[in-house]
């Protein structure tokens, strides 16, 4: 199989017990770095494919669990004209996790870090409604991830001779330790380590 740098995406609105395409693939893919999400839409946020996570941009992935409050309200339209044009131009969907990636990728755009772009969005966000901004970001190589209203956990477990870390919403297993982040935390994760520090 052929080695790439860019991310490989795979989205759909089947649910993932039903997905026969993504049983055949998922054995060949190989990561570093994966993103994963699943999807329960946002109160009046249509069902589509490009509403669902991850998104995508350059090396860039990103999902988002939990919701802008507002954003259908008025708050949506005035984040979107806070974007770089280009940035803006890029959203192809309805989803508040889009715009809120978009916001994430200016940042990135300006010269911050993974952290401090993240770190950033949240802030605003926060500044600007209430909702919950558990995010996750990655490039292939490191994950960074925000706890911010929703739950978070993290997990290191040896594999096959190698360090697996984990950060996902619930554990994924009864195996322990799973380790709760505290809200309002950012993670930093890469093959090395799993940094927790405030937000």
């Amino acid at each position: 199989l052929e080695h790439r740098t860019a991310p490989a995406r795979y989205r759909t609105v089947t649910p993932m017990w039903a997905d026969n395409r993504f049983r055949d693939m998922a054995p060949l893919l190989r990561s570093q770095a994966v993103v994963a999400a699943i999807r329960n839409a946002s109160p009046g946020a249509p069902v589509e494919e490009t509403g669902n996570a991850p998104f995508r941009s350059g090396p860039w992935l990103f999902a988002h669990n939990g919701y802008v409050s507002g954003f259908r309200d008025g708050l949506g339209t005035e984040l979107r004209r806070s974007l770089s044009p280009a940035r803006e131009r890029d959203i192809l969907g309805a989803a508040d996790s889009e715009v809120a990636f978009a916001m994430v990728l200016d940042r990135l755009d300006a010269g911050a870090t993974a952290e401090e772009a993240m770190a950033a969005v949240v802030h605003t966000l926060a500044g600007r409604t209430d909702g919950r901004f558990n995010f996750l970001l990655g490039d292939g190589t490191r994950l960074v991830a925000t706890r911010w209203g929703n739950s978070l956990f993290t997990h290191t477990e040896l594999i096959d001779g190698r360090h697996a870390r984990f950060v996902a919403s619930e554990p994924l297993s009864d195996e322990p330790p799973w380790t709760e982040v505290p809200d309002h935390s950012l993670v930093v994760i890469d093959a090395d380590r799993t940094d927790v520090r405030p937000l």
